[in-house]
């Protein structure tokens, strides 16, 4: 069974289902009309016994009227359960997933929810289009067969070996990695795994790995292994320390709100203090570049206030764009 036959089926039976006796030669039309591909009259014979011996429908011919027709007027496909409602919320999840758009695995799950929505005959809602992501950094996989064979090794739990170039260190260097799980964050896909030659856990940024091989070494994933879990239960995406840190930051003025709006990490503490305009939250994550970054994002609405080391860094950083600033006003 594939989505071609599933496809053919579901074309025979709304042509049965409102009894008007189709002809053997009708679906067949009907088939190509509605798929876009031929179909031998073998093939249709195959697909009626499909739908008469797998589905168990009540389906016989009449030969007065020479068409089809069920026996059973009750009788519906057995996929035919999904309820319209349903239908528009695996649309409105296709739109929720655009983010990540781009990767094989957004094109898989998107063939799927096309083909179920399709065959449902729904239609595109007017209600879709006021469903809508913002544009996002869409994912780029430059060798699917990289993703392809990453996907295979993690299925297999089988050690790969591959050269890759770093963001820091631009010379092409040869890795032997036990890949855990993919990671897709802010339009990049990571292969995450345990590093044999750094004995420790790192990630690979899909696109710069190259003459990735499977071997015949096979590796046993941690007992309840899950990504999540070295996140800290810090909300930033993507991490890249081991150690967790606490971190208190200050957000003034319009950036009050907007911190009071979402969940940034699991054991966040939110206090106001509104005579000075002013609001702290404090929390613990190991995501150190990620909020780092949040906090330069809000510019004078935000400061850090621990650990020290992201102060530290942060003043690095303002007397940089400070210095930055004056030489852009010289010519």
């Amino acid at each position: 069974m594939n989505n071609n036959i599933i496809e053919r089926l579901w074309v025979i039976h709304y042509a049965i289902k409102p009894g008007t006796y189709p002809s053997f030669k009708k679906l067949k039309d009907l088939c190509f009309e509605q798929t876009g591909s031929e179909v031998t009259d073998v093939t249709l014979r195959r697909d009626i016994d499909i739908l008469r011996d797998r589905y168990y429908a009540p389906l016989k011919y009449d030969r007065g009227r020479n068409g089809y027709y069920y026996y059973e007027n009750d009788w519906d496909f057995p996929l035919n359960i999904i309820s319209a409602q349903d239908v528009f919320f695996l649309s409105a999840a296709k739109t929720l997933l655009s983010g990540f758009q781009g990767s094989p695995l957004y094109e898989k799950i998107a063939d799927v929810i096309d083909f179920v929505t399709r065959t449902h005959a729904t239609g595109k809602s007017n209600l879709l289009k006021r469903i809508a992501i913002p544009p996002t950094p869409v994912f780029v996989v430059d060798d699917n067969q990289v993703w392809n064979d990453v996907i295979k090794a993690l299925q297999d739990n089988s050690v790969i070996e591959f050269d890759y170039t770093g963001r820091w260190n631009t010379e092409m260097t040869h890795r032997r990695v036990h890949p855990y799980q993919l990671l897709l964050n802010d339009g990049v896909c990571y292969l995450y795994g345990f590093a044999e030659e750094r004995q420790d856990m790192r990630t690979f940024v899909l696109n710069r790995i190259k003459n990735l091989k499977i071997t015949q070494e096979h590796f046993e994933l941690p007992e309840d292994y899950d990504f999540a879990s070295h996140c800290g239960g810090g909300h930033f995406g993507l991490f890249a320390s081991k150690d967790k840190d606490n971190y208190v930051i200050d957000f003034y003025r319009d950036a009050r709100q907007y911190i009071k709006d979402r969940i940034w990490a699991d054991d966040q503490k939110i206090k106001d203090f509104d005579k000075e305009d002013r609001t702290r939250i404090e929390f613990t994550a190991t995501q150190y570049g990620s909020v780092q970054n949040w906090v330069l994002s809000q510019g004078g609405n935000a400061i850090p206030r621990e650990p020290e080391w992201l102060v530290e860094e942060w003043q690095g950083h303002i007397k940089q764009m400070a210095e930055n600033a004056e030489k852009s006003t010289k010519k």
